[in-house]
């Protein structure tokens, strides 16, 4: 419908917009007031957010996980007595389908209705993909949808899931399977389980931003951008420096952000020597991530994964 280059500004501007919108939503969610003030804060936290990875990312290479991420936030986020809750995390399922794990945490939660509602409105995009594109449809349900290789080998440095750490760390394309279900189970009852104990005391936006990154922990692959649920998870990591009675706990709570902050810098990382990116051939690559920085160096254990890290850290805290 656009120019190319009119559509990447348009798209640009809606990220900036659809981030504000996120941390708006996210501070009111835990009880501040919609003042000035955090007005400017949020405007501050969005040029903040995107030295972060997942965010820098998501713009260079205009994704959508932003976007769907602050659907899911606004339905979810609403009253469990509004009848049109889970419709928004149903779209954002239709649009991209790893959203559809916030069924099991409103079953677990016993929200069925919200469940039921989050199912139908999927059902429905699904069913309104096939009337408009149905051949489009029947590929990708009958094939593509099995084909979990096909955007890329599972050993690539940005793949940050369960299978891209078993494939990164054990370098070979073929990672075992039955480890990465093993592990996959694991890592769902764990972000689960702690979505679940912090929507009980409360904590619904830490709930649903360990729901959202357990959708990525556990996907065949997950590239950087997917983890911008790393903004809200920012989002609540300042409230508790500002709120906790506990000074230790405030000590403890910043230097987590920070390391985790650091971790999640998109730095910079450059190889000089021409290859094959990102479906063409380039002179030389230029990289983002922390995970780029440990190719060939032995401190790459420590930081291949580093999203995996923060899931596991923020879920057992």
């Amino acid at each position: 419908w656009l120019a190319t280059g009119l559509a990447h500004i348009v798209w640009t501007v809606g990220i900036f917009i659809a981030l504000y919108l996120v941390i708006i939503l996210g501070f009111r969610s835990l009880g501040h007031r919609n003042t000035a003030t955090l007005h400017g804060i949020a405007v501050c936290l969005v040029v903040v957010s995107l030295l972060l990875e997942p965010v820098r990312t998501t713009i260079w290479f205009g994704q959508i996980n932003v976007f769907l991420m602050l659907i899911i936030l606004a339905d979810l986020l609403r009253g469990e007595d509004s009848r049109l809750r889970g419709a928004g995390a149903g779209l954002a399922a239709g649009i991209k389908l790893t959203p559809l794990i916030f069924v099991g945490y409103l079953l677990v939660l016993r929200q069925w209705r919200a469940a039921i509602t989050l199912v139908g409105t999927f059902a429905l995009t699904v069913v309104v993909g096939a009337i408009l594109m149905p051949s489009a449809s029947k590929d990708y349900w009958t094939e593509t949808l099995f084909d979990s290789d096909r955007v890329a080998s599972p050993q690539t440095a940005g793949n940050q899931s369960i299978r891209g750490a078993l494939a990164n760390l054990g370098h070979t394309d073929e990672p075992n399977t039955l480890a990465w279900v093993a592990l996959s189970v694991l890592a769902v009852a764990l972000g689960l389980g702690a979505a679940v104990l912090a929507h009980r005391h409360g904590q619904e936006l830490l709930a649903l931003s360990l729901v959202g990154m357990t959708s990525c922990i556990v996907s065949p692959v997950a590239w950087g951008h997917h983890w911008v649920w790393l903004v809200p998870l920012l989002i609540v990591a300042i409230h508790l420096v500002f709120t906790l009675r506990s000074v230790p706990a405030r000590i403890v709570v910043a230097a987590a952000t920070i390391a985790g902050f650091a971790l999640s810098i998109a730095w910079r990382h450059h190889l000089a020597y021409p290859g094959w990116y990102v479906n063409r051939s380039v002179d030389a690559f230029y990289l983002t991530g922390t995970f780029f920085k440990g190719v060939g160096h032995w401190y790459r254990w420590f930081i291949v994964q580093p999203y995996n890290m923060i899931f596991v850290i923020v879920a057992v805290a």
